[in-house]
C-alpha cells in the first residue's frame, strides 16, 4: 500500500516493519476459506471409529461368561499322602546309596503329584446353554429338573441306585452331589450324577 507521494505505509509509521498489509479482496478470500476449514475440522472430530458392523462383530466374539465354574481339587490331605509316598521311595531306595535315595525320593513324590493332580483337575461347568464336564458337553435343553443330594442320598447314588449307563462324575472325597435327568428320547444315558461341594449353586445354575 502506497501513500501519496511514492510514500508506503510502514515508511509513514502507520504499519509497523514486518507487518503484512490486507486488501479488501484478502479479507474477502479470508471470510470465504473460513467456513470451509472450521467444517473439516467438524468433520475430523465426528468421523466415526468404524463401522457399526465390524464394531458388533466385534462385541460376538468376546468369550461366554460361565454361570458356574468348579475345579474338583484333592484336598490338602491327598497332598499329604503325596508326601508320604516320596519319602516310602527314598526310604526304598536308601540302602542302595545316597543318589538312589534321592531318586526315589523324587521320582515316587513326582508320580504321585501327578496322579493326585491329574485326579483333581475333573471341571465342571455351565456356560453357553451347556453343561460341560470334561470333554462331554450337554445343551441344557436336554437336561430335566436337577435334584441336589446330601451326602446319605449321593451315598445311594453311587451304589445301590446306581444305573451303569448313566454319566458319572465321581470323587470319593465330596460326599455331596448333582443329579439331573437327561430328557433326549434319543440319548440311552439316563441320567447325569456330578460330585460337587455345592451342590445347590450347580442345580441353580442348571435349572436357570
Amino acid at each position: 500500500m502506497a501513500l501519496g507521494g511514492g510514500v508506503r505505509a510502514e515508511d509513514a509509521g502507520f504499519v509497523p516493519r514486518g507487518f503484512a498489509v490486507l486488501t479488501a479482496a484478502d479479507l474477502t478470500r479470508g471470510r470465504a476459506a473460513g467456513p470451509r476449514r472450521a467444517a473439516s475440522s467438524t468433520a475430523h472430530r465426528t468421523r466415526p471409529d468404524g463401522p457399526p458392523g465390524a464394531r458388533a462383530k466385534l462385541g460376538l466374539m468376546q468369550p461366554s461368561t460361565p454361570r458356574y465354574d468348579e475345579r474338583l481339587t484333592a484336598p490338602w490331605s491327598w497332598w499329604a499322602i503325596c508326601a508320604l509316598v516320596a519319602f516310602s521311595g527314598g526310604l526304598l531306595t536308601f540302602p542302595i546309596g545316597t543318589v538312589a535315595t534321592l531318586g526315589g525320593l523324587v521320582g515316587a513324590g513326582a508320580l504321585a503329584a501327578a496322579v493326585v493332580s491329574s485326579y483333581g483337575s475333573a471341571r465342571i461347568r455351565v456356560v453357553a446353554g451347556s453343561l460341560v464336564v470334561g470333554d462331554a458337553r450337554i445343551p441344557l435343553t436336554a437336561l430335566g429338573e436337577p435334584e441336589e443330594l446330601d451326602a446319605e442320598e449321593a451315598r445311594a447314588w453311587r451304589f445301590h441306585k446306581a444305573d451303569p449307563r448313566a454319566f458319572m462324575l465321581l470323587r470319593s472325597y465330596i460326599p455331596t452331589a448333582v443329579r439331573v435327568e437327561i430328557t433326549d428320547p434319543a440319548d440311552p444315558t439316563p441320567y447325569v450324577y456330578l460330585s460337587t461341594r455345592n451342590p445347590k449353586a450347580l442345580a441353580a445354575a442348571l435349572a436357570g
